[in-house]
């Protein structure tokens, strides 16, 4: 027998919705308003008014004023993880995350800094032009390197291991990514970037492979 919620009191998919929704606004309306004057111009008070919810609101669903914009980076904190466990069994990690990149750099994928879509851009270049942003950003890749590092320690090797290699691979997939944002920055156009992006990837991931394919 199927139940409905009673009147006035929604049932968990609805509540969860509506969680989704706000989360969603909040972070919406932060967005416009740090493209339109800058983030430091702009406070949490000055967001919560325009989003229509208290102060006390608006940190029960982020915890700081940088997490209004980089909480999408929590959607790839487990990505580098994800790639190892999932790789074919003849696919050393580093392989396995060097294809996954050039992967996302054919798919012109944000994430790797190679994409001339006008939304994007204005995202990066308030990303890459605000301090606290990007100190705020350590938080979420401390937290990749510690579940690639989960995913790469092995018994037979010590901890500090995995965890360097970890650190490695994070840091190049970082580095190639702002790489391929300061040509798109200078006015070029993800095509005619992306051979040039793909040139890096092989180097940067080829000098990484002697060293670390012995952690796989």
């Amino acid at each position: 027998m199927t139940t409905e919620p009673t009147r006035g009191h929604p049932g968990p998919g609805l509540r969860e919705s509506k969680k989704v929704r706000t989360r969603g606004h909040l972070a919406a309306t932060a967005l416009e308003l740090f493209l339109a004057r800058g983030f430091d111009q702009v406070s949490v008070a000055d967001v919560a008014a325009a989003a229509d919810v208290s102060k006390p609101t608006l940190f029960r669903y982020f915890p700081s004023k940088e997490d209004l914009i980089l909480h999408r980076f929590a959607d790839h904190q487990d990505e580098a993880a994800r790639v190892v466990r999932s790789r074919p069994a003849e696919w050393s990690p580093v392989r396995a995350l060097h294809e996954h990149f050039r992967a996302a750099l054919r798919d012109r994928d944000p994430i790797t800094g190679l994409s001339d879509l006008p939304d994007v851009v204005a995202f990066q270049r308030l990303l890459y032009s605000t301090p606290s942003l990007e100190s705020r950003l350590a938080h979420y890749t401390g937290r990749e390197v510690d579940l690639l590092a989960e995913e790469l320690h092995a018994p037979s090797r010590p901890p500090l291991a995995a965890r360097l290699a970890a650190r490695h691979l994070v840091t190049v997939r970082q580095e190639l990514g702002r790489e391929n944002w300061r040509r798109i920055a200078a006015g070029r156009s993800a095509e005619d970037v992306y051979p040039e992006a793909v040139a890096d990837a092989d180097l940067a991931f080829g000098m990484l492979a002697d060293g670390l394919d012995a952690v796989g």
